[in-house]
């Protein structure tokens, strides 16, 4: 039984999958106050699905690209709970999430700030580790026949006239590629941050700590 959600996003999202079931889980939209919500989103889609913490035997979790806060809220989460419980905490990628279902090739693309997009390509020979790319540069990703999938691609794929997949639910997806990822030892969930953080560290020498 493996519970996965995530709060990249402004959103919560919860899944608990049972077998090969998803047999719970919520989505709030929420700008802020996922740390407040995380929580009380997990209890309620653990009583829905008639289980409690000690039943799960693995946690998957968002690790973004997003929202720097949101994707910490989680990541500690993931890990305490995991800690707590005795059970591994598997990090996935909202742009793996994105991509579990497409046909090959696919390209999953998620917004990012300034006209930006967060891109990863998947396929036999043309695969692309995730990147922070600009609206001008993102054509470079394109190939022919590639499958576009992600919340905002519908225009772009018509445009370029390319297949177009329908987002998944994140959680959802997050929770059955964790499972697949259970058996075998994982590293402990990390951010996938991609984007520098905006606050640049002062130039100004820090006091001297005695």
């Amino acid at each position: 039984m493996i519970l996965g959600f995530d709060t990249s996003g402004p959103w919560v999202a919860t899944a608990l999958l049972r077998d090969d079931e998803i047999v719970a889980g919520h989505k709030a939209d929420m700008a802020k106050g996922q740390a407040e919500h995380l929580m009380p989103l997990i209890e309620q889609t653990l009583a829905d699905g008639n289980a409690t913490l000690s039943d799960l035997t693995a946690i998957g979790v968002g690790i973004g690209p997003g929202n720097f806060t949101g994707i910490r809220i989680s990541v500690s989460a993931a890990r305490g709970l995991a800690l707590a419980l005795g059970i591994p905490a598997i990090g996935v990628s909202l742009l793996d999430a994105l991509a579990h279902d497409a046909p090959r090739p696919t390209l999953a693309a998620l917004p990012a700030p300034r006209d930006a997009h967060y891109l990863q390509r998947f396929g036999d020979g043309i695969d692309r580790a995730p990147a922070l790319v600009s609206a001008a540069d993102l054509p470079d990703w394109l190939t022919p026949g590639i499958t576009l999938v992600g919340p905002t691609t519908a225009d772009l794929a018509a445009t370029h006239g390319l297949p177009h997949a329908p987002s998944p639910a994140i959680a959802p997806a997050i929770a059955r590629i964790a499972t697949t990822r259970a058996a075998t030892p994982q590293p402990r969930p990390a951010p996938l941050y991609i984007k520098p953080a905006d606050a640049t560290p002062s130039r100004d020498a820090g006091p001297t700590i005695l």
